[in-house]
């Protein structure tokens, strides 16, 4: 399944208009298009693509706004509800893959997270919204892909069960906010776009980064996450970027072109997110809390894209600079954006009534990789001098326990540490499936010093700090 392609099932078509509708080379694309749907009476069209007057008759202006409407075509499940007074779509298909609670607590949530995201660049841009849902199987994870006024989201079905849905609303909310920041604002490289040929962008880690920040900060404004949620989402985020090799924003924002091995690959969606992140604590700083990244984002939204260009390198750090009252960022953008320092959270996170604190814990480890497959957890690597290798573990041993801890698949490493973290010297039985043998063995447990981050609210920080810290969170 691909969102970005067009592709049938018996009940169903999924049109994309860049794989379907053709353009003529050499002449402008400033041309009216009609797009009539004829299929089965009882099958169901949802496009965000404007009416044609006569039923599925659908039109457009332009070339650029008919490949940017994609269509569900077929049996499915669709509702409409009226949100900062424009209609929102949801359909999902198959009919029935995502109905009863889920489905609604989703299109609530959806209905708080608008409204915060608009508040951001302060309109509504489209007249109909289609959140085009596509649950299956054979899919592992969420996908989705952003247009205009709607996205196309493939996705498995556990991401439609409790526990699961704020994932999806993130995925969610992510989308959304991308038809202000990306189909609308957007760096002067995309604009026009180009059909023939790449347009590769250093600037993804605003585009692709900060809608990554706007989407969390939406769900904390909305409610669906609380303060420490947020937080939390932040955290994540320093510590992915933190287990990546150190790579500059701009480059990492290339990545979509050049795929690099190295492990940097889509960097810019979190690190990007820190730095819009960073950058709303320091303009609010700067300002005691009258300005933000929300007027920047606004500013740029309306002197670019409302007047049919996109924003250069020097519009965004000009923009910024005004807005933190005339602070130079050049230092900013040459460390952070350009190079490949560390963030400086112990004294930007203060500034927001935050503190970044680091602890050193004893961690129970065995002392091997393993890799799970359909038969079972295996050894792939036992490290030297640790309790594996003392008790007689070999590599292509598969686990059978350890510790009174089942191996079934990778979740028992934690269940292992949360029985013997802080412990030493304690006895460790071992059972191994060897040779077509089960080996029984026993260890002395051991601990290893681990880094354990977290974020705290600071309870000593000034009223200033307080205010930057809520104004992120509820949008003051």
């Amino acid at each position: 399944l691909d969102n970005a392609m067009a592709w049938a099932r018996p009940d169903f078509l999924l049109v994309n208009g860049t794989n379907v509708f053709l353009y003529p080379e050499g002449r402008s694309l400033d041309f009216p298009a009609t797009v009539t749907v004829t299929t089965h009476p009882g099958w169901q069209v949802v496009t965000s693509m404007h009416s044609g007057g006569a039923p599925r008759t659908y039109r457009e202006a332009n070339y650029h706004d008919l490949v940017d409407m994609p269509f569900f075509i077929g049996r499915m499940d669709v509702d409409s509800a009226q949100i900062s007074g424009k209609w929102t779509r949801f359909a999902s298909y198959p009919a029935g893959s995502f109905q009863g609670r889920m489905r609604d607590s989703l299109a609530k949530r959806i209905s708080r997270v608008i409204p915060a995201e608009s508040a951001v660049l302060g309109e509504t841009p489209w007249d109909t919204y289609s959140i085009l849902m596509i649950f299956d199987a054979s899919f592992g994870g969420g996908s989705a892909l952003e247009h205009q006024s709607s996205h196309v989201g493939v996705y498995t079905p556990f991401l439609g069960t409790p526990g699961a849905d704020t994932i999806l609303t993130s995925i969610t909310a992510h989308e959304i906010f991308h038809a202000w920041n990306v189909k609308r604002l957007r760096p002067a490289d995309l604009v026009p776009y180009r059909y023939s040929a790449s347009q590769p962008t250093t600037w993804l880690w605003v585009s692709e980064g900060i809608t990554d920040y706007y989407a969390d900060v939406a769900l904390a404004r909305a409610g669906v996450l609380d303060s420490t949620a947020f937080i939390n989402a932040m955290l994540s985020n320093m510590q992915t970027v933190g287990a990546a090799p150190p790579t500059a924003l701009e480059d990492a924002s290339l990545s979509t072109w050049i795929h690099p091995k190295d492990g940097s690959g889509y960097i810019y969606y979190p690190k990007g997110s820190l730095t819009g992140f960073m950058l709303d604590i320091m303009i609010r700083d700067a300002s005691d809390n009258a300005r933000s990244l929300d007027g920047v984002m606004r500013e740029l939204y309306q002197s670019t894209y409302k007047r049919g260009r996109g924003f250069t390198g020097a519009e965004w750090w000009a923009t910024v600079r005004q807005a933190a009252g005339g602070r130079d960022f050049a230092e900013f953008n040459a460390r952070y954006v350009d190079g490949r320092d560390p963030y400086p959270w112990a004294t930007v996170l203060p500034l927001a009534g935050l503190r970044y604190v680091v602890d050193s814990v004893q961690q129970a480890r065995l002392g091997i990789s393993s890799n799970a497959d359909s038969t079972g957890v295996h050894v792939m690597e036992v490290t030297a001098g640790g309790v594996a290798e003392a008790a007689g573990v070999h590599v292509g041993d598969q686990l059978i326990s350890v510790g009174g801890v089942q191996v079934q698949n990778a979740a028992w490493a934690t269940r292992f540490r949360q029985l013997y973290d802080g412990k030493v010297g304690v006895d460790v039985p071992i059972t191994v499936r060897r040779a077509g043998q089960t080996v029984s063995l026993m260890g002395k447990s051991r601990t290893v010093p681990v880094a354990n981050e977290r974020i705290e609210f600071d309870r000593n920080a000034s009223p200033r700090a307080v205010r930057i810290r809520n104004g992120i969170i509820r949008g003051s």
